[in-house]
């Protein structure tokens, strides 16, 4: 079904008529910090609200664009939308969490609340943005401009070591992007079009996708991050407030996973078959790295965050299987990883604001005073492991048969990282959750309020109804999984055949 009205663009542009709203607020520091909050709150809300109709009115059955906008802009850069199965889970993804950060804020931000508020509904268009663009030059725009933002997040609200923190995070990912900017540029002289829909149809010569995968890869790879450009990550989310840790983790680290699905496969399909044992080796190294030097952390974030390169691991293995398992398993474990990392900063936001330390020696016993969110720490828990019942194991369990088709040394060796994984995430909750209630410090601590209660009982929910019913995200991307894999072989085979037709 059609809108009369442009849904996609309204769902996008929402959020920054509400952070234009706040701009206009007039009156006292106390008022203007409560309604600032209660407009983020209502505008993410609507926005939320807007893509559930997007999904309930989206036809799964089909590869094509849907809810397609488009319209004249700047010469040959156009205004142009659309989604399809693989881009409209992430919309929702960001739909739903940006709501649940700005509740887990309301009470630990209380400095410049207005600036906080904006810079987070500015870069909700910008994450949204990047999953409805079929225009190259748009996405870009959208790609990079949610570094600034997150920048100002980092930097103005984090940590002690904010500053450090916010400029590796944004010069490491910046760098990146400018190798994919000049592909951008060699992509439009090629083709003479920066539409994705005819883009993704171009034959591009072999010669020239190899440095225009690399280029792309480049981006991709820090923003996923993959190792060794990882290196950003700890510090950023150790230093970034608790919804910043969970935008970061959420939806900005998908931005990596949903460009390879994008454009290196389907662009560039000669390169990313000949480079696919490439991304295997870096994504091993990363499961196994990442995963014993999580082992070592003191930090609760810090240990989430190398969690989170490990899991993207999973992720890029599964998407360059490219077979049906592995490329839905690594959707759905980009999902699955947004909602439960997204949980599990959100759960260490709640011990912080409390204690205000992140060290695992500072806790231990938390079950007998705080049942409840002990109960919740353990699903989080036990979905980043990948126990069979929770989303976590969907994605990972999808993207290791994948994996075990094309190669079983490499599924042998990720599995080891899921062993690992079990390992820091079972020793964490241990230090944290149980044990006895010795520090004094602790024997006061309250259990959820009801704000953090309404924050964590959605992320529950979906982490185990997802784990046992994963239909709905796996039947709306099969039909477009289905044609970027026909297509991906429909070019390898016609290159095949014009390299045997060469043969004297």
């Amino acid at each position: 079904m059609s809108f009369s009205w442009p849904i996609l663009s309204t769902i996008t542009f929402l959020p920054l008529l509400g952070a234009l709203l706040i701009v206009a607020l007039r009156a006292r520091d106390e008022a203007v910090d409560r309604n600032a909050r209660y407009i983020a709150l209502w505008t993410t809300l609507v926005t939320f609200a807007l893509s559930l109709l997007l999904w309930r009115d989206f036809d799964p059955s089909t590869a094509q664009f849907q809810f397609v906008e488009q319209r004249a802009w700047l010469g040959p850069i156009k205004f142009h939308m659309g989604v399809d199965g693989i881009s409209l889970p992430f919309v929702l993804l960001t739909a739903l969490l940006m709501p649940l950060c700005i509740l887990a804020s309301w009470q630990s931000i209380t400095e410049r609340v207005r600036e906080y508020t904006i810079a987070f509904l500015v870069l909700e268009t910008l994450m949204l943005g990047v999953f409805t663009s079929l225009d190259l030059v748009l996405f870009y725009l959208f790609f990079e401009g949610g570094l600034i933002p997150m920048f100002l997040m980092i930097g103005i609200w984090g940590g002690p070591r904010r500053v450090y923190a916010s400029f590796k995070f944004f010069l490491y990912t910046l760098a990146g992007s400018l190798l994919m900017l000049l592909a951008i540029m060699a992509i439009y002289w090629e083709a003479g079009t920066n539409d994705i829909t005819t883009l993704l149809t171009h034959g591009f010569p072999p010669s020239m996708q190899t440095w225009l995968w690399f280029a792309f890869l480049a981006s991709f790879a820090v923003k996923l991050p993959m190792w060794p450009v990882h290196t950003w990550l700890p510090d950023a989310h150790v230093e970034a407030p608790t919804a910043g840790s969970v935008i970061l983790a959420g939806i900005l680290l998908k931005m990596g996973g949903y460009g390879f699905l994008r454009f290196s496969i389907p662009m560039f399909p000669l390169a990313s078959a000949e480079f696919a044992p490439l991304i295997f080796a870096l994504s091993v190294i990363a499961i196994i790295y990442t995963s014993l030097v999580a082992l070592a952390q003191e930090d609760v974030k810090k240990l989430i965050a190398y969690s989170s390169v490990a899991h993207m691991g999973f992720v890029t293995i599964g998407v360059f299987t490219l077979t049906m398992q592995g490329l839905q398993g690594g959707i759905f474990q980009m999902l699955s990883h947004g909602i439960v990392s997204g949980a599990l900063f959100l759960s260490v936001g709640v011990i912080y604001d409390r204690m205000h330390t992140r060290e695992i020696s500072a806790y231990g016993g938390l079950v007998d005073r705080m049942p409840l969110y002990a109960f919740c720490f353990m699903v989080f828990t036990l979905a980043n492991v990948g126990l069979p019942g929770t989303s976590g194991f969907v994605g990972e369990f999808l993207s290791l048969t994948g994996a075990f088709r094309i190669n079983s040394w490499v599924a042998f060796l990720a599995t080891t990282g899921v062993i690992l994984s079990a390992a820091y995430a079972l020793w964490l909750s241990g230090r944290v959750i149980f044990g006895k209630l010795e520090k004094p410090a602790l024997k006061y601590i309250t259990d959820l309020s009801w704000r953090e209660t309404a924050v964590m009982a959605p992320l529950v929910v979906l982490t185990i109804l997802f784990g046992f019913y994963p239909a709905p995200i796996l039947d709306a991307s099969a039909a477009s999984v289905e044609a970027l894999i026909k297509n991906y072989q429909t070019a390898l085979a016609a290159a095949e055949q014009a390299r045997i037709a060469l043969v004297p």
